[in-house]
């Protein structure tokens, strides 16, 4: 078995224990708050665990929340995906699904709150006017020629607005703060923009919505959030969150603590750029089993523990620590299944063996246990027979030194069964192999006779009772640790061509039937799982979650 591996150190864990101790907050609340425009990614993955977890720890709640203020971009398929991607890592949500759209009459009537404060106006200028009246990080903005619009023409033009009578662009809801401030977020933020877009949960009733920055901190309010946890890039949104808390009648106060992203090499996590390999076609939707996607994750064969074990792996802190090496994540599937998952034989690229010693009718059955460590998992049972297949890897004509599998003359042991030397070799007309006779010797049931070395142990089916499979080797999307990090370069240039290897393979007779999304180690070959979509019992689909090789492990024990 495994060894544990020790979660690393969470800051905001250790500051929410400290502040239940010392009795500032008697019960948290956290929300996970995705907006709904794509599927979640390994990113989000850490995000939940942190929010659901910390809720789980500390005997609070955590709220599940669409921010869902564009309605040009969003859909129910991602709401559904979402939702499902939560219950599958073993998380339940506090009370209903929340929207941030539930929000929207209180939200209108904070926005009329902040005009009739003088705290906001209606502008005119167009979106790239706005954009270069805020200045550069150097500069100071400057005000625009409609800030000083009166309360009245304000709320008035801000109802029209609500009411769709201007065109999208035309007109902007302003927080009134500092054109000058060195923080550019607070040099008047926009809180409404207009959208004659049809919302997937309120229909046609809006023609505007609110921005980010004013839904997300009065939604927080409004729930009683105590936490509300943000990836580092929000650091410098805390200010205006602060603000709008400051100068509306909102009924609670919560907090705002960033915390650093995911960042995993090899892998994007850009939802524009998945959406792209989506929409290109460069993989097959986004649960394809080479996206960093929870649902493609999940396709591959990855497992809610193995996944939350990563994310507690990598831990949280304040500060960016760069690319995490994307073996952390592999180490943590592979130390689950090492564990967890059931054994079986299986030949990818498959060489016929013939046993001429033995007769035509000849079948020997062997009761192997299912794993090796686990007496609970059932014994499966494998028949040899006189034709068999064994891998075209595991053998060589002109084997070099250290090749420990069949070459002319040689020996091997087949896995839980005889030794077996290959006396001749069959060709087809263009000199391929494309068979191999051998003998078995009889008396090597279990033991090698004294005086006899043989290091070869094979794998094997029989060519009688195997069951055919399509079989999946996945690899890493992208040859480049950081595919985007040169902007001059398009990421589609480090695609990588191997990144889906098929093959067309024989199984033992224990795989015949396999549901979808059941794990296995193929001995020899690597981690497999039947796919959830795309496997049948009559046509079975297994994709490769990963190899043997574990390179972190071995990284671990050199640190």
């Amino acid at each position: 078995m495994t060894t544990e591996t020790p979660k690393a150190p969470n800051f905001i864990r250790n500051q929410v224990r400290e502040e239940m101790a010392d009795g500032q907050v008697e019960r948290i609340v956290t929300r996970f708050p995705p907006e709904p425009n794509g599927f979640l990614h390994i990113g989000h993955a850490k995000s939940i665990c942190l929010n659901f977890g910390l809720a789980e720890e500390t005997g609070g709640q955590c709220h599940m929340r669409f921010d869902d203020t564009n309605p040009a971009k969003e859909e129910q398929v991602y709401i559904d995906a979402i939702k499902e991607d939560v219950n599958w890592l073993g998380y339940e949500w506090t009370g209903p699904v929340r929207f941030a759209s539930d929000y929207f009459d209180q939200l209108y009537v904070w926005a009329q709150h902040l005009v009739r404060e003088g705290k906001a106006y209606v502008d005119d200028l167009s979106p790239d006017d706005i954009r270069d009246y805020r200045g550069t990080l150097t500069e100071p903005g400057t005000p625009s020629p409609y800030r000083e619009r009166g309360v009245e023409e304000n709320l008035e033009l801000l109802e029209r607005m609500r009411q769709g009578e201007f065109a999208e662009g035309g007109k902007v809801l302003r927080a009134r703060i500092d054109m000058a401030s060195p923080n550019i977020n607070l040099r008047d933020p926009i809180l409404y923009r207009i959208r004659h877009a049809t919302h997937h949960q309120t229909g046609d009733k809006w023609h505007i919505y609110p921005s980010y920055d004013f839904t997300h901190g009065q939604s927080d309010a409004i729930e009683g959030i105590t936490h509300s946890l943000c990836t580092l890039e929000f650091e410098d949104h805390r200010p205006l969150y602060e603000w709008f808390l400051d100068n509306l009648p909102v009924p609670a106060r919560p907090r705002q603590i960033e915390f650093a992203r995911l960042n995993l090499n090899y892998t994007l996590t850009s939802k524009r750029k998945l959406k792209l390999l989506v929409d290109e076609g460069i993989v097959d939707g986004w649960d394809d089993p080479r996206m960093p996607t929870i649902s493609g994750m999940r396709r591959r064969g990855y497992t809610p523990a193995s996944i939350r074990k990563f994310c507690d792996m990598v831990g949280v802190s304040r500060s960016d620590s760069g690319l995490v090496d994307i073996a952390m994540l592999t180490h943590a599937i592979r130390s689950d299944l090492e564990d967890n998952a059931p054994r079986a034989m299986c030949v990818l690229r498959p060489l016929k063996v013939v046993l001429t010693n033995v007769a035509e009718d000849f079948e020997e059955t062997y009761d192997v246990a299912g794993h090796p460590a686990r007496d609970d998992m059932a014994v499966r049972r494998v028949p040899l027979t006189r034709e068999l297949y064994i891998d075209h890897h595991d053998f060589m004509e002109e084997p070099p030194k250290k090749f420990f599998r069949l070459a002319p003359g040689r020996e091997v042991r087949l896995r839980n069964s005889y030794v077996i030397r290959c006396d001749e070799v069959i060709k087809d007309a263009s000199g391929e192999v494309v068979e191999l006779r051998c003998s078995v010797d009889f008396d090597t049931l279990g033991k090698n006779p004294e005086g006899r070395k043989v290091k070869g142990v094979l794998h094997w089916v029989s060519a009688v009772h195997g069951v055919p499979l399509e079989v999946r080797l996945y690899d890493n999307l992208f040859t480049e640790e950081q595919p985007d990090r040169d902007r001059d370069a398009d990421f589609f240039d480090h695609l990588n061509p191997e990144s889906l290897i098929t093959y067309r393979a024989i199984g033992e007779p224990s795989l015949a039937g396999t549901a979808p999304e059941t794990r296995f180690q193929f001995e020899r070959v690597g981690y497999f799982c039947t796919d959830r979509h795309a496997s049948t019992p009559e046509h079975l689909v297994f994709n490769r979650t990963v190899g043997l090789k574990d390179t972190w492990a071995k990284i671990r024990k050199k640190g």
